[in-house]
C-alpha cells in the first residue's frame, strides 16, 4: 500500500540527542551514557511541555515528562552501522548501513598521513591527537598564531579535524587544504569518515570557534533515500550539514550555526516547498552543548526546541509528516566529550499521523524506508511504518 506522495516529509535529526544505551554501547565504552535522561536526571526534570504532548516520554521514560495521550506516532531506533557519528547515523537514516567501521586513530594519526598533509599543504602540522576542539584550539592558538602550522586533531570518531585562525590562513586555504586532504591523503586504508575544516578567530584566552566550519565527507559508497527521490524527481531541501554528510550528492543546504535559524529555515521549507523533503541537521545539541559538557546549554536548547515545535507542527499541511529522530548521542553529563552509542528517539506527527507506538526499531533505516514508501520510491534496507501510522487516503 503506497502513499500518493503529494505532500511534505520534514526529517529533523537532533544531532547527538540519543535517549538511552544501545544494546552494544559496552563495545563503544558508553554504557551508563542516556542523553536525555541523564540531562533531565542532572536539571531535576524537564518541562517540555509540547514535547511530553508529542510523546517524548513515551520513547523512553523521562525525568519531568509523563505519556499521556501522545499526539505523535512514538518509539526508538537502533543504531546497526558499526558507529557513532554523524555519516554512519545519516547514512543509516537513508537506507545505508555500514559493514564496517571508519577508521579511527586514538593515538593520533600515522606519521606517513602527517607527512603527506604536510607536502600537500605546504604547513606543518601541530597537535596530531585525540582532544577537544575548544581545548587544543586554547592551547595551541598562540603558537599557531606565531608560526602558521595547522592544528590537526581527532576524537573518537572518524575525523581529521585541522583549525586554523581566520586572520593567519584564509578561509579559501583551509577548505583547500581539507579538501586535498580529503581526496589525496584520506583515502585507501586510512578514508576517515569526515575531513573537517575548524576555522576561529579572537586572540590568547579568548579565541572561539566561527560560523565558518566546513565538513568534506566520503562519498556514500552505495544508494541511499536521496538518490532514490532524485531518480523519481522528488525535491529535497536541506538544511544543516546534511549536504556535507552525503559530500553533496544529490541534496544542497542552507547551514545554521544555530539551532534557532535551523529551526527558521525548516519553517520557510515548509512554506515553500509544495512537495518533497525537507531533510534538517540541527547542529547544538551535538556541537555546542554535547561535545563540551553543557548540561544547562542543553537543557536550554531543549526548551527552545520545544517552543519551536507548535510554529514547525502549524507549516503542515493535511498529508504532511515530520519526523523528529536523531543521529547518536551525546551525553554532556559524562566524562566524555564524545559522541555516545545510544538509541535514537523517534516522533512522527502530522494531521494524518495515528499516534501509535512503534516500539524498538531494529535500525534507523526504518525511518528511510518510511519516507521511500510515503512518496512511493523503493530502498532496499530497513522497514516502512507507515501503514502503522498513515490514516490518509492510500493507493
Amino acid at each position: 500500500m503506497k502513499h500518493k506522495g503529494v505532500g511534505r516529509v520534514a526529517l529533523i535529526v537532533l544531532d547527538g540527542m540519543g535517549i538511552g544505551e544501545a544494546p552494544d554501547a559496552a563495545r563503544f565504552g558508553d554504557v551508563g551514557s542516556h542523553t536525555l535522561g541523564n540531562v533531565a536526571r542532572a536539571v531535576g526534570g524537564v518541562d517540555l511541555p509540547h514535547l511530553e504532548q508529542l510523546g517524548l516520554g513515551c520513547c523512553r521514560p523521562l525525568d519531568g515528562l509523563s505519556c499521556r495521550a501522545p499526539e505523535a506516532a512514538h518509539g526508538v531506533a537502533v543504531p546497526r552501522s558499526p558507529g557513532k557519528d554523524s555519516t554512519a547515523g545519516h547514512w543509516e537514516l537513508c537506507g545505508l548501513v555500514l559493514d564496517r567501521p571508519f577508521p579511527t586513530y586514538p593515538e593520533g594519526f600515522p606519521p606517513g598521513i602527517i607527512e603527506a598533509f604536510e607536502r600537500l599543504t605546504g604547513r606543518r602540522v601541530m597537535g596530531n591527537r585525540t582532544a577537544s576542539g575548544t581545548a587544543i584550539m586554547d592551547e595551541l592558538g598562540p603558537a599557531h598564531l606565531e608560526g602558521g602550522e595547522w592544528i590537526v586533531y581527532t576524537s573518537a570518531d572518524s575525523v581529521f579535524q585541522v583549525a586554523a585562525h581566520e586572520e593567519i590562513v584564509p578561509l579559501e586555504e583551509l577548505y583547500a587544504a581539507c579538501r586535498g586532504g580529503r581526496e589525496r591523503v584520506l583515502v585507501g586504508d586510512h578514508a576517515v569518515s569526515r575531513v573537517i575544516a575548524r576555522p576561529f578567530v579572537g586572540r590568547p584566552g579568548d579565541f572561539h570557534r566561527t560560523a565558518n566550519r566546513r565538513d568534506f565527507s566520503l562519498e556514500p559508497p552505495g544508494d541511499t533515500l536521496l538518490d532514490r527521490l532524485a531518480a523519481a524527481g522528488i525535491p529535497r531541501w536541506g538544511v544543516g550539514k546534511v549536504d556535507d554528510l552525503f559530500a553533496g550528492r544529490h541534496i544542497e543546504s542552507r547551514h545554521t550555526p544555530t539551532n534557532a535559524e535551523g529551526y527558521a529555515l525548516i519553517e520557510a521549507a515548509l512554506t515553500e516547498l509544495d512537495r518533497g523533503l525537507v531533510f534538517a541537521n540541527v547542529i547544538e545539541f551535538d556541537q555546542s552543548w554535547g561535545h563540551r559538557n553543557d548540561v544547562a546549554g542543553f537543557y536550554q536548547g531543549l526548551r527552545e526546541l520545544d517552543a519551536a515545535i507548535p510554529a514547525l507542527i502549524g507549516r503542515l499541511g493535511p498529508d504532511d509528516l515530520m519526523i523528529l529522530t536523531a543521529d547518536h548521542g551525546n551525553d554532556p553529563t559524562t566524562a566524555s566529550t564524545d559522541h555516545s552509542r545510544e538509541v535514537v528517539p523517534l516522533l512522527v506527527v502530522g494531521p494524518g499521523v495515528r499516534p501509535v507506538s512503534l516500539g524498538d526499531r531494529e535500525t534507523l533505516a526504518d525511518v528511510g524506508a518510511t519516507i521511500a514508501d510515503y512518496f512511493a520510491v523503493e530502498v532496499d534496507v530497513g522497514t516502512s511504518f507507515l501503514d502503522e501510522i498513515a490514516q490518509w487516503t492510500t493507493l
